[in-house]
């Protein structure tokens, strides 16, 4: 299966990060541009891929996950400035045939991703 996919893990909760937006870019000369935002379900992805199969490219990109926006919306009460307010990922697609998954864990203070499968 190939295209772009992500999900998103609460580790503060040990939870899927329901509703969480997360912005997908592509990147030329180092500048962004937003091809799409879309909002994490109920098991922390999206209900369609990122980037379909017959869409995808090879190039560099990004997806910015708003995570103080999410946690705001738990309920906590996180510093201004928070500590994270927005993780950025930049990747790059080197074969467009090939499946791209990139996960998020995070909590208020901490991330990690990785290529998933």
């Amino acid at each position: 299966m190939a295209g772009l996919t992500t999900h998103v893990l609460d580790t503060s909760e040990g939870a899927p990060a329901a509703g969480m937006r997360v912005d997908f870019s592509s990147i030329d000369g180092g500048t962004a541009r937003l091809i799409a935002s879309f909002r994490t379900n109920a098991d922390g992805r999206t209900d369609a891929p990122l980037a379909a199969p017959a869409a995808t490219e090879a190039g560099v990109f990004e997806l910015t996950f708003h995570v103080g926006e999410y946690f705001r919306s738990r309920g906590l009460v996180l510093p201004e400035p928070a500590f994270l307010e927005q993780v950025a990922v930049r990747f790059g697609i080197a074969d467009p045939a090939a499946h791209y998954h990139v996960p998020l864990l995070c909590s208020p203070w901490s991330y990690s991703t990785y290529r998933g499968s």
